[in-house]
């Protein structure tokens, strides 16, 4: 049995005349012998819509049963309505809630894990004539039965989870871009559309800002070895292909330049420089939630040491309480505490790093030349990230993707 996973996401179903278009897409799959797995999202902004619903009769807490059964019930309607357009043009489909199959998680309400995906019921309605399954995606069922949700591109998640459950062929994600490009278009005109790109690669990228595929999804696939298409639902174009390393021939050095824009940076000075100090300051600092990135310790003459580290600019208030209240209760002794504003992180991604020397210099060399200072570094075995200030991101991006050549990929 020939299985194909497909997902589409809110803008692709975001009225009956995309999702005529949606069921046509499918149809062509149809003709070609698959079966089809289809996981959908809500319909464009209705969950926003339901989320203000619940803000409007008095939701205190997000991470509550009834508020995940309230914004899961989007992605219900858009799945009904594809099953009901297919059934009409006499594609045999029947729909499914992610709880139905059943779709198992932890009980951690807007952004639960999937634990188990149970696909009999699936694979039966195949064996009986059926054509398309349309699941719901975004949602599960905890072990008391509640409803939860997967929080941010949980369809994403569904569509590579259940794909992997039922050993699909592979999960083709139709959103509306054409593919992984090396940047941001927005940003570089002349970017390339990447024919293929490795799990290792599309992880980072999407751990880095590039926010095409979601990091859980790819993460996903990576582990169970479930290849990516991704394509555009409004045009009949070639997408990308994410998959294994060892599926791709020519290997980049450089693939692809990510970047998050609202960046900051704390730096404490002279720290006592004795073990355990670091743990001392970075676990005040996971308890407040604080997500850390970039870390850099350097030692002073005095036997002293300076810890920087970069955080997201929205978390840096709690990031400077965090810190503060350690100093107050003693846990952790330095004399100033200085903050940096305005950066932005810039990256280049690309498994040919591993085997080719000289990509650092280059990409320090090209910065300079644009006299852009560099703040913080840290590297990967397939990555090197800058942080800069925020006002010179567009022109480090374009300057380092013509360094590069990628517009040539």
């Amino acid at each position: 049995m020939k299985i194909l996973t497909m997902k589409f996401g809110g803008t692709s179903v975001a009225d009956i005349d995309r999702i005529k278009a949606v069921r046509d897409i499918i149809s062509d799959e149809i003709r070609g012998g698959w079966n089809v797995v289809a996981v959908v999202s809500a319909m464009s902004k209705e969950t926003n819509k339901l989320i203000d619903l619940a803000k409007q009769v008095g939701v205190e807490n997000l991470v509550d049963p009834e508020y995940d059964s309230l914004i899961s019930t989007g992605e219900d309607v858009s799945s009904s309505l594809l099953a009901i357009a297919l059934n009409s043009i006499k594609i045999s489909s029947r729909s499914w809630r992610g709880w139905q199959l059943p779709i198992r998680t932890d009980s951690f309400h807007s952004n639960a894990k999937i634990e188990e995906i149970t696909t009999d019921q699936i694979i039966s309605s195949f064996k009986e004539g059926v054509k398309v399954a349309v699941v719901s995606g975004f949602q599960g069922i905890e072990q008391a039965g509640r409803i939860t949700t997967l929080g941010r591109g949980g369809s994403d998640t569904s569509a590579v989870a259940i794909a992997a459950a039922i050993d699909a062929e592979r999960c083709d994600i139709y959103t509306d871009v054409s593919g992984i490009y090396t940047t941001d278009p927005r940003i570089k005109k002349n970017a390339s559309k990447l024919k293929k790109i490795s799990f290792e690669e599309m992880l980072e990228m999407a751990s880095l800002g590039a926010n095409v595929l979601q990091t859980r999804a790819v993460e996903l696939a990576m582990r169970h070895k479930v290849p990516i298409r991704v394509l555009n639902s409004f045009l009949k174009e070639e997408g990308t292909l994410v998959c294994d390393e060892e599926e791709i021939m020519e290997k980049n050095i450089v693939s692809g330049i990510a970047f998050q824009k609202n960046e900051s940076q704390l730096t404490l000075t002279n720290i006592e420089d004795k073990p355990g100090v670091a743990a001392k300051i970075f676990g005040p600092l996971a308890s407040s939630g604080v997500n850390i990135d970039m870390i850099v310790q350097s030692n002073t003459e005095t036997g002293l040491t300076n810890i920087t580290f970069s955080c997201p600019e929205d978390e840096l208030d709690i990031a400077k309480k965090a810190i503060s209240k350690a100093k107050e209760k003693n846990v952790v002794s330095y004399e100033r505490l200085i903050e940096n504003k305005n950066l932005a992180k810039v990256s280049i991604i690309g498994i040919g790093m591993k085997t080719h020397a000289g990509v650092a210099q280059k990409m320090f060399e090209t910065l300079s030349q644009e006299n852009i200072n560099i703040n913080v570094i840290s590297t990967s075995e397939i990555k090197l990230s800058v942080l800069i200030e925020r006002k010179y991101l567009e022109l480090a991006v374009r300057s380092l993707h013509d360094a590069f050549g990628l517009q040539n990929l």
